[in-house]
């Protein structure tokens, strides 16, 4: 029998324990007490915290929503298949987030980040954004002066959009609303192009998967997807899903402006997201109030929407900027801006519903898209009268505020005399005058789809416009005499599109009435 040595017994027992680590890891644990309808009870969690991602044994997550006395309401961010009472879940101990990067741009992804395109994982380096987060407080936000041009004269005109601005767009079903939106993401290929892009991000929140994916092909095919990520809750998904759809928008928006880039996210629309967020908020058996909406759900759209901004042109100053996620604090520069285009629906015109009301109190003005414009024809059906930009003149070029200045006014005056018109035949010369022009000037302002015009070539048709070089142009001929007068300036001005690009203001008028003048005498449109 061999002998055995109590020194290589030791030397062993030495080697096992030094690899044994005492101490026991401690996790709260739940037990699930009801589950359906997109929600779970859970009991146990007493520590849990609002907002935070909670997971169940089959590795499905959800966001706690509702604390009460003897357990927490949670929303299931997915199918409920597998989940059943008594089930297990445990706390994560982190606040609902997602990953984002630079390569997440040119994609489509769902309301947790992940891609829905086929287009196989996300790659580069990713950064974890909370989806809620504090908006930037007074300290770290600049007013608004630099425009964000929406490629659509009616708005770059008359409701000018700046960069850092929440600005409503809002009218009935089938009016062009998300269009004006889609042709403002169109338009930002020129900055693209220009090495200068903005980023656009497009939230779309319960519409049918069909209709994200002829959005998504028709920005491929223009060139827009190199800019643009698409967040897409679609109808069949979860009623929380479709909640968080705009608060994941928004942290992909703030991963951009917070590394000093200029971003553009529309929300389509937030109609929806109240609905579903009622849907939440009454299977939590939270108290409803006006059409049953909880009465948070003012505060719901306030603290989404005051997240876009432009912040303040200083890196140091937005280094120290409230709420800043640990890990983008070593990417943040200031000057960056995020600018929100919201859709709401109405019923029947009424913009003074609840949730309607309560956006636009929010906001810094609103586009308006009316009915009756959209069916005689007028296209964007924007209603002049109806529409506002708290923020005017200041996110306008000096070129347009020169041209443009009157036409609200002459728009809004137009309309008033055409409807007394009506009953009376004999019109005075000055009357017949203004007449013309405002027919002229609706004709000007009419846009096709998917085709947003440059500044350049906004400023130039308006000015000949305003300057009566329409007035002898027949109504119908209006639109051809648009594009031939590109064509004209194109080939034979390009320094006076060129002045107003490089120096934001006009070139001289005495050169412009000339080229005008020019063209007119050359052409058919004497």
């Amino acid at each position: 029998m061999a002998e055995i040595k109590p020194a290589e017994i030791s030397a062993i027992l030495k080697q096992q324990l030094s690899g044994f680590e005492s101490g026991a890891s401690l996790e709260e644990v739940g037990t699930v007490l009801q589950v359906g309808d997109g929600i779970a009870r859970v009991y146990g969690l007493s520590n849990a915290q609002y907002g935070e991602l909670v997971q169940f044994e089959n590795g499905l997550e959800a966001i706690v929503l509702n604390l009460e006395e003897d357990n927490v309401g949670v929303v299931l961010l997915g199918p409920s298949t597998g989940i059943k009472e008594g089930s297990t879940v445990k706390r994560t101990q982190r606040i609902a987030s997602l990953k984002v990067g630079e390569q997440m741009v040119g994609r489509v992804v769902d309301t947790l980040g992940n891609p829905i395109d086929g287009k196989g994982p996300i790659g580069g380096e990713l950064f974890e954004m909370p989806l809620e987060r504090k908006a930037p407080g007074v300290i770290f936000r600049q007013p608004v002066t630099e425009p964000l041009q929406t490629g659509v004269k009616a708005v770059d005109a008359m409701i000018p959009v700046g960069r850092g601005q929440r600005e409503l767009v809002i009218g009935d079903r089938q009016t062009g609303k998300s269009t004006v939106c889609i042709d403002t993401i169109l338009n930002q290929k020129e900055f693209y192009d220009a090495g200068k892009p903005v980023f656009c991000i497009y939230v779309a929140i319960g519409q049918k998967a069909s209709t994200v994916a002829g959005i998504a092909k028709m920005l491929e095919e223009k060139g827009a997807m190199a800019y643009t990520v698409i967040v897409a809750a679609n109808a069949s998904d979860p009623a929380p899903m479709q909640v968080y759809a705009p608060m994941a928008g928004a942290a992909i928006g703030e991963y951009f402006r917070d590394s000093g880039r200029p971003a553009l996210i529309v929300y389509d629309d937030l109609s929806k997201q109240a609905v579903a967020y009622r849907e939440v908020s009454l299977l939590l058996r939270r108290p409803p109030g006006r059409e049953a909406y909880p009465g948070d759900v003012f505060y719901l759209h306030s603290r989404l929407l005051e997240r876009a901004c432009k912040v303040i042109n200083n890196d140091e100053i937005a280094r120290n900027m409230n709420d800043l996620p640990d890990s983008i604090k070593g990417i943040v520069k200031g000057g960056g801006s995020l600018t929100a285009l919201p859709i709401i629906e109405t019923q029947a015109g009424d913009i003074s519903a609840y949730i309607a009301t309560n956006v636009i109190s929010i906001t810094d003005g609103q586009i308006f898209l009316e009915n009756d414009l959209f069916y005689s024809g007028i296209r964007p059906a924007i209603d002049a009268g109806s529409s506002v930009s708290r923020v005017g003149g200041s996110a306008q070029i000096k070129a347009m505020k020169k041209v443009a200045g009157t036409l609200r006014l002459d728009l809004a005056s137009f309309r008033e005399l055409e409807a007394f018109t009506q009953f009376g035949s004999d019109l005075d010369t000055a009357t017949q005058a203004k007449l013309n022009r405002g027919r002229r000037t609706v004709e000007v302002l009419k846009q096709p789809l998917h085709e947003p015009l440059a500044v350049q070539y906004q400023v130039l048709i308006l000015y000949a416009l305003t300057h009566g070089f329409l007035d002898t142009v027949p109504v119908d001929d209006i639109l051809a005499f648009e594009s031939q007068l590109f064509d004209f300036f194109d080939a034979n001005h390009k320094d006076l599109l060129d002045t107003i690009v490089t120096t934001k203001d006009l070139p001289s008028e005495d050169l412009l009435d000339a080229a005008i003048q020019e063209f007119k005498s050359s052409s058919a449109f004497k």
